[in-house]
């Protein structure tokens, strides 16, 4: 089944092909901006310690950053999603795309670095932002400093999308315990929950489902790339959300989260499919109560 009616987006990306003024925080790897396929105009760049350039082919890093990036802003008509081309997808890279470091396969950072990375997206202006990524280094330490950047993002209305992790296991981390993070589990191409999805009360309570299998979007030197997991489901709640706020830009980020959080009811560890076109037609009810209003 298309990943578009799977997750009842379509109609959705019919509809519209989001908003400038919807920026994306992607904490990730570095993008290829020069991918004939990513719509370039949208893509700005946060300056970290890591340089946001792709000249290491066989980089994971580098090419994980342009597959999700091809997934939230590619154009339209692409061999990626391109689920909301006309969004502004900010770039704060965390890992590097030399394939010299012990967790080169797991594309991780420490909570301390991605802490910094979540101020400097809010700072810059993002209104949500995806993690497609896993924590190293936790500690006593670390997981506080993190926990008050989430705390931030919550205060400020700043939506977080965060994949849950491939290990397969029940539980949670740092990122997907916290109350305002949306965790996000991959689904196969029938809906159903991949075995490599870790789940949990947290991520059962306010996280969602998402297409994880098989997923192609863009790669290095105007190919493509096709993976699983969920950090390629993540990005189809963010894009959902950016689409959704492009609509209602003036509503907030609880509502927002509230739309694509009230589709079903919370039974299990294993969180409900994600509806686009349901959140959008909530969303447009309460628009128009508050304008009545």
């Amino acid at each position: 089944m298309e990943f578009t009616e799977l997750i009842n987006v379509k109609q959705v990306m019919d509809i519209s092909s989001g908003s400038p003024e919807i920026i994306i925080g992607l904490i990730d790897g570095p993008v290829s901006t020069n991918h004939l396929e990513l719509n370039r105009e949208s893509i700005k760049e946060i300056p970290g310690v890591i340089s946001g350039t792709c000249s290491i082919t066989e980089s994971v890093a580098c090419e994980h950053g342009t597959f999700i990036a091809g997934i939230l802003v590619a154009k339209r008509g692409s061999r990626a999603p391109a689920i909301c081309p006309n969004c502004t997808l900010l770039i704060r890279s965390v890992f590097s795309e030399l394939p010299t470091n012990n967790y080169k396969s797991v594309l991780a950072t420490t909570p301390q670095e991605l802490a910094l990375a979540i101020y400097d997206c809010i700072n810059a202006g993002a209104r949500l932002i995806n993690l497609s990524l896993a924590l190293i280094n936790s500690s006593s330490k670390g997981e506080p400093v993190l926990e008050e950047a989430l705390n931030y993002a919550a205060n400020l209305g700043v939506v977080i999308v965060a994949a849950a992790g491939n290990q397969g296991t029940v539980g949670s981390t740092a990122i997907t315990r916290h109350p305002w993070v949306i965790p996000v589990i991959a689904c196969n191409n029938n809906g159903n929950p991949m075995q490599l999805s870790n789940l949990g009360n947290s991520i059962g309570k306010r996280g969602l489902s998402a297409p994880g299998e098989n997923i192609t979007s863009l790669g290095l030197d105007n190919n493509t790339l096709t993976i699983s997991g969920t950090s390629a489901a993540a990005p189809f709640v963010t894009g959902v959300i950016a689409l959704l706020w492009s609509e209602f830009p003036k509503l907030s980020g609880s509502l927002i989260k509230h739309a694509v959080n009230t589709i079903s009811s919370r039974k299990s560890i294993t969180p409900p499919l994600i509806n686009a076109m349901a959140a959008f037609q909530y969303l447009n009810l309460q628009y128009r109560q508050k304008a009545i209003a």
